[in-house]
């Protein structure tokens, strides 16, 4: 969405990013709906719960997975609830609350409270789930038992008793939190409780008389007298979802029935409607399917970015191998040194790539962001258009910070994004670095920060800016102001949980009109330097005389560069295509195999099942895996990720030679 600036209201779109969200468990999304949420499958079985459901029936979360969800019908329902459970098998779609029959809900103690449902059916890997969203209604029936006890009564009574009626009639009416309207044939306001006031904003004094026309946005004009030509047929509509805006012009999600007003010889004379708000409930229910897209799309690009880094990881290996092997002509190792930098270029864009599906570990390297930035810069140009200038800054000579890049292009990812929706005409897009020293007086002013020497990435747009009110708000989960489908609000709440985890400190700086300014302060990790340029001219680890090594490796030309690799190393290696006969061989060789070298993504037994099996047979062999792919490793049957050797692809002979020494050592 392009945001603007209202000169008016001075309110200003924010800049929640768009972010990848299979990151986000779908826990997280079912506590953010307003209603009990049950997941169940197609048998019944409850799969998953929100915390409003544990408050609703009084049960603890535990208690309720796994059991049928008829547990939270009443006895005397079960029967139709499970022939109803079936026909919505056999056709499942979509059911808004208030579509059928009254349905009545039964908690831990026995006692019984009407409810409304909405089911959703959402296909999964194991089958299709329906969702339901369970709504407590007891106030609403007491509420219409109210009015239907107080209208019996009113013949009845005389006129100071029919005062009475009426006060406590106004009483019933605005005691509900929807908004419950009164109207004339016409349409014009004749009565707006506390309900209406706090949803929409208007005071009573303000709406009566006026058109209930005020309430609909400028693109739906036909909406509310269609309406009220279907009262005027003496018809009704019920739960109709549709949108309003409220007296700031902030949209709003709303669910209305609206009835006809008779007078005592019949004539309809006017409509009452009673609204509800179900701006979150919808907004929960978009984050929720924009997680299961994400997830998808996740999933491919992780496929995708595992099979170009088996590709890649060929690549690696044979100009490693090459280097040793051609003489020492100056043009043909230049060749090959070529070769190599493509390799890694195409690794850090499937780096990239895992970083986007959240499906690559978080590992922390000592990197220059000044040069880092210089590629990040090349991947932002496609994305920020011919109209952005992208402008590099740098006032420190080196920039050294200890960080995932994978998570750091993530960053910039999100911020770029941001920024080219503030500049919908152009501008400039600039990116500082400079080393600063945080001291005492600056800790003062912002006390979560400690004392120390910093690299500060200041990240800067000429857009529209954000208010202060905005900016307040931008780092929060789920805060956005932009239309619905337009953005999720997890891009800033991502960008600031990693800068966090990575031991920094985030702050923006807007005024509208004026652009905005993300500064990020890392830990300087300039002390490092020395560690890592050793590790960069890092001799070889010692030779493997005696050692013994299972190769399991299912791509035929990776398994055979891995092994000679390891045999010019001084290693003996046994070799095995799949996890099946690798385990073949543990089973008649174990005690003579060191090291099983295996990958993660195999046909039939995978590398963490083969992991495992070993682990229980034969303790004492050690355990290496290797893949491009991380996302499926760490699963309920593996052990924990702290403790999983993993040798991403591509590789150089350098890093396998180092992991397995280390994984013997």
């Amino acid at each position: 969405m392009k945001r603007k600036s209202d000169p008016t209201k001075r309110t200003v779109k924010s800049r929640a990013g768009k972010a990848a969200l299979s990151a986000w468990p779908v826990s997280h999304f079912l506590e953010a709906i307003p209603d009990a949420i049950v997941a169940v499958d197609q048998s019944g079985t409850i799969l998953e719960v929100n915390s409003l459901t544990e408050n609703l029936f009084g049960y603890e979360r535990g208690e309720l997975i796994g059991r049928p969800i008829e547990t939270l019908v009443p006895d005397r329902y079960r029967t139709a609830h499970h022939q109803h459970r079936h026909d919505f098998g056999q056709q499942p779609k979509v059911r808004r609350m208030g579509e059928g029959m009254e349905l009545y809900g039964r908690r831990k103690d026995g006692s019984e409270f009407p409810v409304e449902i909405s089911l959703s059916p959402v296909q999964a890997e194991g089958g299709m789930r329906v969702l339901s969203a369970i709504r407590d209604i007891s106030d609403r029936k007491r509420i219409e038992q109210e009015l239907r006890k107080a209208h019996r009564e009113l013949s009845e009574r005389t006129d100071r008793e029919i005062w009475d009626y009426r006060s406590r009639l106004a009483l019933i009416i605005d005691s509900s939190q929807d908004a419950i309207i009164g109207k004339d044939i016409n349409g014009l306001v004749t009565s707006w409780n506390q309900g209406a006031q706090h949803m929409y904003g208007y005071t009573t004094a303000e709406m009566l008389g006026r058109s209930i026309s005020i309430l609909s946005p400028k693109d739906r004009p036909d909406e509310i007298p269609k309406i009220l030509e279907t009262i005027r047929r003496g018809e009704s509509v019920q739960h109709y979802e549709t949108v309003r805006v409220n007296k700031d012009g902030r949209l709003l999600s709303v669910s209305i029935s609206v009835s006809p007003i008779r007078d005592s010889e019949g004539v309809i004379v006017g409509a009452s409607a009673i609204a509800r708000n179900i701006t979150e409930e919808k907004r929960a229910q978009e984050q929720l399917r924009q997680s299961q897209k994400m997830e998808a799309v996740g999933r491919l690009a992780g496929g995708v970015a595992h099979d170009f880094n088996n590709v890649l990881g060929i690549i690696t290996a044979c100009t490693d191998l090459l280097k040793g092997r051609v003489d020492r002509n100056q043009k043909i190792l230049e060749y090959i040194q070529n070769i190599q930098t493509a390799a890694q270029r195409g690794a850090s864009l499937t780096r990239q790539l895992l970083s986007f599906s959240r499906r690559q570990i978080t590992q922390s390297i000592v990197f220059d962001v000044n040069e880092h930035l210089k590629e990040v810069s090349k991947l932002l140009r496609p994305l920020m258009g011919d109209d952005v200038e992208i402008i590099t800054q740098s006032r420190a000579a080196a920039a050294l910070v200890e960080a995932d890049p994978g998570q750091f292009d993530q960053v910039m990812l999100n911020l770029a994004v941001n920024s080219r929706d503030a500049m919908p005409h152009g501008g400039r897009f600039i990116l500082e670095t400079a080393t600063v020293d945080l001291d005492e007086h600056f800790v003062k002013q912002h006390p979560q920060v400690t004392t120390g020497k910093y690299i500060l990435l200041a990240v800067s747009d000429t857009g529209c800016g954000m208010d202060e009110s905005t900016v307040s708000h931008i780092f929060e989960p789920f805060f956005t102001t932009k239309e619905a489908g337009k953005g999720t609000g997890l891009g800033l709440a991502t960008v600031y949980g990693i800068v966090r985890q990575s031991g920094g400190y985030i702050w923006a700086y807007s005024e509208p009109g004026r652009g905005t300014t993300f500064k990020i302060y890392l830990p300087s990790a300039e002390h490092k330097l020395e560690l890592a340029e050793k590790q960069e001219i890092a001799a070889l680890p010692p030779r493997g005389e005696g050692k013994t090594i299972l190769l399991v490796e299912d791509d035929q030309i990776m398994r055979q560069l891995t092994c000679t690799m390891l045999t010019e190393q001084g290693y003996a290696v046994i070799e095995a295509n799949d996890g099946a006969s690798a385990w073949e061989h543990v089973k008649s060789n174990g005690a003579h195999i060191d090291l099983v070298l295996t990958d993660v993504v195999m046909r039939g037994m995978s590398g963490p099942e083969l992991g495992l099996r070993i682990s229980q047979d034969n303790p004492r062999t050690r355990i290496v895996y290797m893949s491009g792919y991380t996302g499926e490793l760490f699963d309920k049957n593996t052990a924990p990720r702290s403790r999983v050797p993993l040798l991403e692809k591509p590789f150089t002979r350098q890093t396998l030679l180092e992991a397995v020494h280390g994984a013997l050592a």
